[in-house]
């Protein structure tokens, strides 16, 4: 499997059989997504930095709800949260995706408003790859993301959704994330390329950076 950061919460994932794009990102984000391909699209919510799925250059399965999905050998569920701690009052729902893929289970959180309760964190289950939004402002806070690492013990994790020279949020930079994980060297590469086999034994975050 290889996993490229188009920028925002945006990612390309490639599998043996599929490739998935999670929230595809409007250009007012401030990225580029160069007008990808691929079989399935997941939104976590229908705000344009997440869901600009006419920035793709085909048209491949939308998925943006919450369910049990299955195409072509690649099984998602989507797991109904909020985009606030508000029960979604404030900025409405949001949409975590599991995927299970190559042998291995990735989580992309979208915009995650709220900490993981006990009934969540099953739902989610066992996670090999997360991506988890670290930018603050309008998801969850800094200590809340480590809470959730901790929680879901993911072998690897993939900060998203935070302020960079690009992007034009107003976010959280990945530096505050890395500072309070205590990091000081973080893995930074273009693409993450990974099997069941070489996933590591301890938790490790890689940052990604933009094509």
């Amino acid at each position: 499997m290889e996993i490229k950061w188009l920028g925002h919460s945006c990612f390309l994932i490639k599998g043996k059989d599929k490739t998935v794009i999670t929230d595809p990102c409007h250009p007012d984000t401030g990225y580029r997504m160069g007008e990808p391909e691929a079989d399935i699209v997941t939104v976590s919510h229908s705000h344009p930095g997440h869901s600009y799925v006419q920035g793709l250059a085909n048209e491949p399965r939308l998925i943006k709800s919450p369910g049990e999905y299955e195409i072509g050998g690649t099984f998602i569920t989507g797991v109904a949260v909020f985009h606030d701690g508000d029960k979604g009052s404030t900025r409405g729902r949001n949409t975590a995706y599991v995927f299970e893929m190559d042998d291995m289970t990735l989580c992309h959180l979208g915009d995650l408003g709220h900490p993981l309760g006990p009934q969540r964190v099953e739902e989610l289950g066992d996670v090999d790859i997360l991506f988890l939004p670290i930018g603050e402002v309008s998801t969850i806070s800094v200590e809340a993301a480590m809470e959730i690492v901790r929680q879901l013990g993911p072998s690897v994790v993939i900060p998203m959704h935070y302020r960079t020279m690009s992007s034009t949020r107003e976010l959280s930079t990945v530096e505050k994330f890395l500072e309070k994980m205590r990091i000081r060297e973080p893995e930074a590469k273009p693409s993450l390329s990974v099997t069941a086999s070489t996933l590591p034994g301890s938790t490790q975050v890689v940052v990604l950076t933009l094509p």
